[in-house]
Order: structure tokens, then C-alpha cells, then sequence
């Protein structure tokens, strides 16, 4: 670890929200749901967004979708990220989180690079239509401003090399009325492989007025105050930096404050951890069901750390709090933090995509005003 930062951070604004650490934790489906969001929140302050959820979703009231629109006794802003592609669907799903749901932020989500979503001009394809762009971000924006509600978006540098969207997208968010926008320093092509680019990040912020945040290849403490550092950005977005690490985001408060970092957790510390993620998925779904979520997340918990083989797949087809607490009770609880996992990839990275998954004629008009193509309630992604 280093030293901490000599100084603290005044923090972020977002519209009428001020958030004392500038770090917010992206939307991942099948992740970020309300217990997720507590347990890294009871690690250290920010802003932490429930998983995206459709527009077209919360309109019709399907049931999937209102099903993730729960949120925790802990959660002072509950914090939503919107997909969609329809400027009056978008509207409407806006002002009905507000007056329905009290929800205090909505995220716009342009940075999608799933090809089911961008074959359907949605997530990161739909910058690329400049004015639809415009039509969408003012439709929200004039849905929240009753409210006090701000309106933020995500999105990446562009489709690919050849067809980059930033600049325009941070324009176009800045005049719609948006308090704040992130970009992911990967094109849609790039999906999660290779490195992070950080040089547009600095381009938005010295283009724009509204606070500019950075998304991409912040793994450790360190990454978000050197992103900050060289970027100028107001704040940083962490995902996969986080994944069967929660504790990340105290090291994340520790280094934006000033405060001493935390040490690095045990494998006693981690297995503790795991209890908690599992009491809490328990407490929000159902025992059985709690279970079979933390199964995801097993791997990325004991990555790097001195586990069996049989333990791990054991630990993997856990399917009750007892089992869990008889399985985490066979771990070396004073095995320390495999330090060469520091600064690692974490998650899903895959390789760049061969062509990016487009509807037809996308890329013959850059303006697409009136051409909003209606979504599938069911799609959910992060970006």
C-alpha cells in the first residue's frame, strides 16, 4: 500500500447531491442488487447504482423489472440506471421512479457494448445517432427536474476507432441539461479487453463545465486517485475493480479522505465477508435462493488465495447458510492477501469484438432524431 493521499478531496457534486468520496459503483447485472450495494456501501461512502433496468420494463410494470427496484434501509439515494432507446418511454420510466419509487439519481446508460443491446441501437451503439441522443437526454432531464432529481450518463469512447462518439455524447449531455457524465475509456469493439484509455477522459473534462467522471481499469486505491490525478476527472466509476472485493471501497474513502489505509484482508477477513454477502442475499430473496446467488461471486472472493480445488467447487454449490459456515470453517483463516493479485483484472474481459452488432443502415444517418426503436423489457446489462 501507499501512502494516503496528503490531502483530502472536497468530494462531487451531482446536481443537488454532494457525495463527500467522489466514487460510484457501476451497474452490473446479476451484481449490484440491493444486498450487493449494502454490503459495499457499509464499507465506505459514495454512490452505489442498482442494476440496469429497462424503460420500457418500469412503463408496463413488468414484473422482472420491478423486482430490482428494491432498495436498502441503508440507501439514503437510491440510485437507478435506465436503458432505453425511446425518447417518451425513457420520459416516462424517469418521472415514475420519482414519484413512485423515490428515486434520487438516474443514470442513463449508453455504454452497453452486449451485442443483443447494441443490435438494437441501444447501450453504447446509440450515441452514434447524435440527435436521438439529445431527444432522449431531454426527455429525462425534463421528467427529474420536478423532482430535484439529477441526471447523469454513461457511456465509451465510441463504436470503434474509426467511429468515436465522446466528444459529441459530452456536448450533447452538457446542453440537454445532464449534471454529470462518465466515459468508459473503451470503444464498444474493445467490449472489456485490453486496456483502458485515459487520455479522452482529460479531453471531456478540459470540453466541458459538468463534472466528468472515469470509468475503466481502476482495480486498486491507487488507480481512482492517479485517474483523478492525470485526467482532471471530478470522481471515478468502479465495476469489475470491485467484484469479490467490497472492501475496495473503503480503501477507495481511506484514499479520497487522507485517512490511513486499511490493511489487506485475511483469508479469515474474506470468509467473513463471504457470510455477510450471504446473510444479506439470504435476508433479500430467500435462504435457498441467497445461497445460489453467492455462487457467482465464490471465485472471484478467493482468487489468488491458497483454496483446494474440492473446497472451491464445494464452496460453488453451496446451498444453505449452514453448509456455507461449515465450508468457510475448512479455509486457512490466516492465510494473508495474495498481494499478485493486486492491481489485476478482475471479471469478464474477453477480446475485442471482430465487428460490433449493429441494426442495418445504423451508421448511414449520425442523427437519428424520431428513430428510437423500442427496447426488450427484459434486457439488462452494465456498460
Amino acid at each position: 500500500m501507499t501512502a494516503p493521499a496528503a490531502t483530502a478531496h472536497p468530494g462531487l457534486d451531482v446536481g443537488g447531491l454532494h457525495l463527500d468520496v467522489p466514487v460510484v459503483l457501476a451497474p452490473m447485472a446479476g451484481v449490484t442488487n440491493a444486498a450487493y450495494r449494502r454490503l459495499c456501501a457499509e464499507q465506505g461512502a459514495g454512490l452505489y447504482v442498482c442494476e440496469m433496468i429497462t424503460s420500457r420494463g418500469i412503463v408496463e410494470r413488468d414484473e422482472h423489472t420491478l423486482r430490482m427496484l428494491v432498495f436498502d434501509e441503508i440507501e439514503t439515494t437510491r440510485s437507478v440506471q435506465l436503458y432505453g432507446t425511446d425518447p417518451v418511454y425513457m420520459g416516462k420510466a424517469a418521472e415514475i421512479l420519482c414519484a413512485e419509487h423515490g428515486v434520487g439519481h438516474v443514470d442513463l446508460n449508453f455504454g452497453c457494448p452486449v451485442p443483443k443491446v447494441t443490435r438494437k441501437g441501444g447501450g453504447g451503439a446509440l450515441p452514434w445517432k447524435r440527435g436521438l441522443l439529445a431527444e432522449i437526454l431531454t426527455s429525462v432531464v425534463a421528467a427529474c427536474t420536478p423532482y430535484g432529481v439529477p441526471v447523469t450518463m454513461k457511456t465509451r469512447l465510441g463504436l470503434d476507432r474509426d467511429h468515436l462518439t465522446y466528444a459529441d455524447a459530452g456536448r450533447i449531455a452538457q446542453e440537454s441539461g445532464c449534471a454529470a457524465i462518465a466515459l468508459h475509456g473503451r470503444t464498444v469493439e474493445q467490449s472489456y479487453s485490453g486496456e483502458a484509455d485515459w487520455g479522452p477522459i482529460a479531453e471531456l473534462v478540459d470540453a466541458l463545465d459538468i463534472p466528468v467522471l472515469g470509468n475503466g481499469d481502476v482495480w486498486e486505491a491507487d488507480d481512482a486517485l492517479r485517474m483523478v490525478e492525470t485526467t482532471g476527472a471530478a470522481g471515478v466509476v468502479v465495476g469489475r475493480g470491485c467484484l469479490g472485493r467490497p472492501w475496495l471501497f473503503a480503501d477507495l474513502a481511506a484514499a479520497f479522505t487522507g485517512a490511513p489505509r486499511p490493511p489487506l484482508p485475511t483469508l479469515g477477513d474474506v470468509a467473513a465477508m463471504m457470510r455477510r454477502h450471504a446473510e444479506l442475499l439470504s435476508a433479500l430473496m430467500g435462504e435457498p435462493r441467497g445461497c445460489t446467488e453467492l455462487r457467482k461471486h465464490v471465485s472471484w472472493y478467493l482468487k489468488g488465495f491458497p483454496a483446494g480445488g474440492e473446497l472451491r467447487r464445494a464452496l460453488a454449490t453451496v446451498g444453505s447458510l449452514a453448509d456455507l459456515d461449515r465450508l468457510l470453517a475448512q479455509l486457512d483463516h490466516t492465510a494473508p492477501y495474495p498481494t499478485s493479485e493486486l492491481g489485476a483484472p478482475r471479471g469478464r474481459q474477453g477480446s475485442p469484438r471482430r465487428r460490433v452488432a449493429l441494426p442495418e443502415g445504423w451508421l448511414d444517418d449520425a442523427d437519428g432524431a424520431g428513430t428510437g426503436v423500442r427496447e426488450d423489457a427484459g434486457e439488462t446489462s452494465g456498460g
